[in-house]
C-alpha cells in the first residue's frame, strides 16, 4: 500500500471542503484535472472513482486520499454520500511503501486509502472545518483544522496504532477497546464487558486505566459522546433519537451526561457547528 509522508511542523493550505450526497443511484463523479489533494470520506453507500493510474472502490467508513492527477473521474454510477476536502501541501511530500515505513514523530504518514476505526471523529472535525470556513473564513484557523484532519487519518492508521502502542499496551486492552467501539450503540456496562472477557470488573477497569489513563466506564462514555457529536453534526435526528441510538434510556440522562462532558447541551453543540456545505466536490 502506498503511503504519503508529510512534514508535521508545517500547516497544509486548506482550499475548500463540504459534504456531497448523490442525487440518485445513477450519479457518477465528474471528470476533471485535480490540481490539489482531495480527501474523500464515505459515510454511506459506495464511491466509484479513478485517477490516471487505477480505479478505486470506497465503501462506507472508508476514505481515499487522492493526490493531484490530470484525470480524476468516476467510472461507475452509484449512490453515496461523502465528506470531501481539498488542500495543498506547501512543503511537498514523499511516497513510501508500507513495508518501508520507519516512523518519525515529526512526520504524518497516511495510506492512500483505508478503513477508519473512528469515523465519528473525522465527521466532527470535517463539520468543524466547514463551519469555521463559512463562519469566519479565517485562513490560519482553516489551515490548522485541515492539518488536524490529515494528522487524525495518520493516527487512525493501523500501522501507527501498532507503533504507538507497542510499548504500553496488552492484547486484552485492544480487545476491550474494539468491543466498546463495536457495541457503542448498546447499553453496555463494565460488568457486562468483564463477564464477556471472563475477568473481575474491578481488575479489568484497573487494567484499562493503567493503559489509557481513564477508567473503562469513562472510556465507554467518551465513545458514546463521540458518536453523539457525529450525529449532532451530521444529521437532523432529534435529541431523543440520538440518545436512543447510543444506548441511553432517555433524552434527559443523555443531555446531562453530554453537558457534563462537553460543557454544552446537545442543542448548543449542534448550533455551534451549524454551517455546512452540501452538493459540491
Amino acid at each position: 500500500m502506498m503511503n504519503f509522508v508529510f512534514r508535521g511542523d508545517v500547516l497544509f493550505s486548506h482550499h475548500w471542503c463540504g459534504k456531497f450526497q448523490s442525487p440518485s443511484s445513477e450519479w457518477m463523479h465528474l471528470t476533471r484535472h485535480l490540481i490539489d489533494f482531495e480527501l474523500m470520506v464515505v459515510t454511506d453507500g459506495t464511491l466509484y472513482i479513478a485517477d490516471d493510474k487505477r480505479e478505486y472502490v470506497i465503501n462506507k467508513n472508508e476514505y481515499l486520499l487522492m493526490p493531484p492527477t490530470p484525470h480524476q473521474h468516476g467510472y461507475r454510477p452509484g449512490s453515496c454520500s461523502f465528506y470531501w476536502l481539498h488542500f495543498h501541501c506547501p512543503t511537498g511530500y514523499d511516497i513510501i511503501e508500507q513495508e518501508e515505513i520507519d516512523f518519525e514523530a515529526q512526520k504524518i504518514y497516511v495510506p492512500l486509502m483505508g478503513k477508519l476505526n473512528s469515523l465519528d471523529r473525522i465527521i466532527v472535525m470535517m463539520k468543524e472545518l466547514q463551519d469555521s470556513d463559512k463562519r469566519y473564513h479565517n485562513f490560519p484557523l482553516n489551515d490548522s483544522i485541515c492539518t488536524s484532519i490529515v494528522a487524525e487519518l495518520g493516527c487512525q492508521n493501523i500501522l501507527y496504532k501498532k507503533f504507538a502502542q507497542s510499548k504500553q499496551t496488552t492484547q486484552i486492552f485492544n480487545d476491550i477497546a474494539d468491543y466498546v467501539q463495536y457495541h457503542c450503540s448498546e447499553n453496555i456496562t463494565v460488568t457486562a464487558i468483564a463477564d464477556y472477557f471472563g475477568y473481575n470488573p474491578k481488575y479489568l477497569s484497573s487494567l484499562f486505566k493503567s493503559q489509557s489513563g481513564m477508567t473503562l466506564k469513562q472510556y465507554i462514555l467518551q465513545k458514546k459522546m463521540e458518536s453523539a457529536k457525529a450525529e449532532l453534526s451530521d444529521t437532523n435526528h432529534s435529541i431523543s433519537q440520538i440518545a436512543y441510538n447510543i444506548g441511553f434510556s432517555d433524552a434527559h440522562n443523555f443531555s446531562n451526561a453530554f453537558k457534563k462532558l462537553t460543557g454544552l447541551s446537545p442543542s448548543e453543540y449542534r448550533e455551534s457547528f451549524g454551517k455546512r456545505a452540501l452538493f459540491y466536490s
